[in-house]
């Protein structure tokens, strides 16, 4: 029993690492103005401090919608779930015989550059792939 608390224990502490949610009193109001600029309907915003940025989590048209933010308000990356048939051709091929898990999710990961790249999320880790369908690499879930 005291393992268990304790991986749960350091589960949390991970988590609140990797992203911790803040109170949007704490969002930097040029942060605040770029989001409702940018995504005028926004509404519900979640608000956590990932590492040194500012995500914001909300839902347009039923997808959701994720942006990171600098402190200064400038567009990091966004990210918008898809349906799974809109990632990129040879991806579901891909992870299919890659994988053993099917694909849960998916989403459409823009830069500030403009580069596209997709994410097809499976148990445990995210895949992601270029813009091509490309594997690119996987990231272990924290």
């Amino acid at each position: 029993m005291k393992r268990v608390k304790l991986v749960a224990a350091a589960a949390m502490i991970t988590s609140l690492a990797w992203a911790q949610k803040i109170n949007e009193k704490e969002v930097p109001i040029a942060v605040k103005n770029a989001l409702h600029q940018k995504y005028p309907d926004a509404k519900e915003v979640k608000w956590e401090k990932e590492n040194q940025y500012i995500e914001a989590e909300f839902d347009v048209k039923k997808a959701d919608v994720s942006v990171l933010f600098d402190d200064q308000g400038n567009i990091i990356e966004t990210e918008q779930e898809i349906e799974i048939n809109e990632l990129p051709k040879g991806v579901v091929d891909y992870v299919k015989s890659h994988y053993k898990q099917n694909i849960k999710e998916a989403a459409k990961i823009t830069d500030a550059k403009g580069t596209v790249t997709y994410e097809a999320e499976i148990k445990g880790m995210d895949l992601i792939f270029d813009s091509n369908g490309k594997f690119l690499k996987e990231i272990k879930e924290k």
